[in-house]
């Protein structure tokens, strides 16, 4: 039974306290967060404690690992801090904003043998891995193209965004690093982006932000990759991924609450808009990617998504970006 402490209690933080507390090999041992009243609320639902502090969660030997789900500013510092107590981590995306701030803790963990899971759940979902698979297998032959779809169903709140980094870091960062898993080794060598304010644009003036965006890359191997973004689908959380090979094609599709389907003399096909919050969209991968980090601490499996992939993933949002200020090609090995 491997007992986990959760540092952070937002929506995120309270999702994975739930699965941990309903997992079968885990234990749900105390939650922190600097905002005392969410973490009270998370260990009252869970039967658990409250940690003081972040230093009594790392100083506790009654915790064998941590989950850090807390603001984004924290992450590197959590994730230095439990290597040096010796407890894994699953950590969420994005490791901070700033890479040279990532490439710092990178070098501070090196030679560490303390496992730090990244938070990249789109690897876990069945669609997504079942694509992949096929890939792998060689039923779509050679794969030449990879088109990711992702759109949220409606434009997060102004705070939100004043936080969140950019678009490109915070909603496509997840969208880099399934282009990377897809491509299965096959490193990016360049990126292009075009993207602008479409939904909102007095607020995208405002706080120098887009919201709607198209990113093309090209692997070292000649793959091509096509990424498409919104803030605002107004048909629900649209998340689609197509690889298309020299023998075929394979899509991992959208989810709906229900698979009815309605006809009459005035429509045919009628269904369910797709489910409206990532959480919903992603409940099994978040459930698949703790059980996988429990499977790496208890019995040392491979992690299926690194400190590296974390690093990595920034890496392209910083090239896009570029690419934006520039409006060129941006190779990968210019940052």
């Amino acid at each position: 039974m491997l007992r986990i402490a959760v540092l952070g209690c937002g929506r995120i933080g309270k999702m994975h306290a739930h699965n941990i507390a309903c997992h079968p090999r885990a234990e749900l041992v105390a939650v922190f967060d600097v905002n005392k009243s969410a973490a009270q609320s998370v260990a009252k639902a869970y039967s658990t404690v409250v940690a003081d502090s972040d230093t009594a969660v790392f100083s506790n030997d009654n915790i064998d690992a941590v989950l850090i789900a807390s603001a984004t500013e924290t992450h590197s510092d959590y994730i230095e801090k439990a290597v040096a107590a010796g407890k894994p981590a699953l950590c969420e995306k994005p490791i901070d904003l700033n890479l040279e701030r990532v490439k710092s803790c990178a070098a501070k963990i090196a030679g560490s043998n303390v496992p730090i899971q990244l938070g990249f759940n789109r690897r876990f979902d069945p669609g997504h891995k079942a694509a992949r698979n096929a890939m792998q297998s060689g039923e779509i032959g050679d794969l030449h193209q990879i088109i990711i779809t992702s759109r949220d169903p409606s434009l997060p709140p102004r705070s939100y965004l004043e936080e969140a980094g950019g678009l490109l870091r915070d909603m496509t960062i997840h969208d880099f690093d399934l282009a990377r898993f897809m491509l299965d080794g096959d490193p990016v060598e360049s990126v292009f982006a075009i993207a602008s304010a479409m939904i909102n644009p007095a607020l995208g003036a405002e706080l120098n932000e887009v919201d709607t965006a198209m990113i093309i890359m090209r692997s070292v191997g000649g793959i091509q990759v096509h990424i498409n973004n919104s803030r605002t689908a107004v048909y629900g959380y649209d998340q689609r991924v197509e690889l298309m090979g020299s023998a075929g094609m394979v899509l991992s599709d959208n989810r709906k609450p229900h698979e009815c389907r309605k006809y009459s003399a005035s429509i045919v096909e009628a269904a369910e808009p797709y489910q409206h919050f990532f959480i919903e969209r992603y409940t099994e991968s978040y459930i698949a990617e703790v059980d996988a980090f429990i499977d790496t601490v208890e019995n040392g499996a491979p992690m299926i998504a690194e400190f590296d992939d974390g690093q990595q993933a920034l890496i392209l949002a910083e090239a896009a970006y570029l690419s934006l200020r520039e409006g060129r090609m941006v190779y990968v090995n210019e940052i």
